[in-house]
């Protein structure tokens, strides 16, 4: 892979190597493995919240749901026909979005 990976070399990856069994599952199967894996992304950002002292292995967790969520986004993205870099030029191109919100 190159270095720095991009959006697009990652989605290419995980399209690669997935996309014949995800596209099989689904958007609606795919969609609950996706829940799953925020729901155990909400656990690994308690177990490591401002405050408390995780372990190394929650700590190591934390970044694993983090990829996690990522790669099940980019399936979705694949088998839905969505290109991620280039939906995300919204947050990159001039006069894209600015500001926060409260």
């Amino acid at each position: 892979m190159p270095n720095p990976l991009t959006f697009r070399d990652f989605q290419a990856l995980i399209r690669n190597r997935y996309y014949k069994t995800d596209a099989a599952r689904g958007t609606p199967g795919t969609f609950m493995w996706f829940v799953e894996e925020l729901g155990e992304l909400a656990t690994a950002l308690q177990n490591n919240a401002p405050g408390k002292t995780p372990t190394p292995a929650e700590r190591a967790n934390l970044d694993e749901e983090f990829a996690d969520v990522i790669a099940w986004l980019t399936t979705l993205a694949n088998i839905n026909g969505v290109d991620l870099e280039a939906a995300l030029a919204k947050y990159t191109k001039q006069g894209g979005v600015e500001g926060v919100k409260d």
